[in-house]
């Protein structure tokens, strides 16, 4: 079989369309019903400070403006009663953009969240889930896109072990 000197280029104009086209010319970032989270965020350190006054989990999505299944998730997810209702009662709710260059406290260092994103929680896709301890310290890490009815399963299993957790 004889291969194009083309092919390399062509091979790579398409990896630059599927993966580099800006989020926002994407037909399937337009599609992206537009509903509103009824999950009450708060930013890292008030999660971090309530933690400590009242334990509870904090439950960390990570997201990216590019990221579409994030977009997704925010739209039909956290839009959920159920999902909603869980996240803002029995957990510290904290959305984190995974490229911002502000500074948090993961695991007892101080970094931007993008090096937490990498070297603390090792993280490499999004949309990506952090549960950490109300003494700040991480937990678990969960990289995948989730239905409604996952999300509340997997709250539902982090509930079961909340208790051997909060003591973490």
């Amino acid at each position: 079989m004889r291969v194009s000197r083309f092919a390399p280029a062509f091979v790579a104009a398409l990896f630059l369309l599927a993966f580099c086209v800006p989020a926002s010319l994407s037909p399937a970032y337009a599609a992206v019903p537009k509903k509103k989270s009824k999950v009450h965020w708060m930013d890292y350190a008030t999660a971090l400070a309530k933690a400590k006054q009242n334990p509870k989990l904090i439950f960390v999505d990570l997201y990216a403006d590019w990221c579409v299944p994030c977009r997704i998730m925010e739209a039909n997810v956290y839009s959920d009663p159920t999902v909603a209702s869980l996240l803002n009662s029995k957990f510290y709710a904290v959305k984190l953009n995974a490229e911002s260059q502000d500074t948090i406290s993961c695991d007892g260092e101080r970094k931007t969240v993008q090096r937490c994103y990498f070297d603390t929680w090792e993280l490499s896709a999004l949309p990506a889930f952090v549960l950490v301890a109300p003494k700040g310290l991480t937990i678990l890490t969960v990289t995948d896109s989730m239905s409604p009815e996952e999300m509340q399963s997997l709250l539902f299993k982090f509930l079961v072990k909340e208790e051997e957790w909060i003591k973490q």
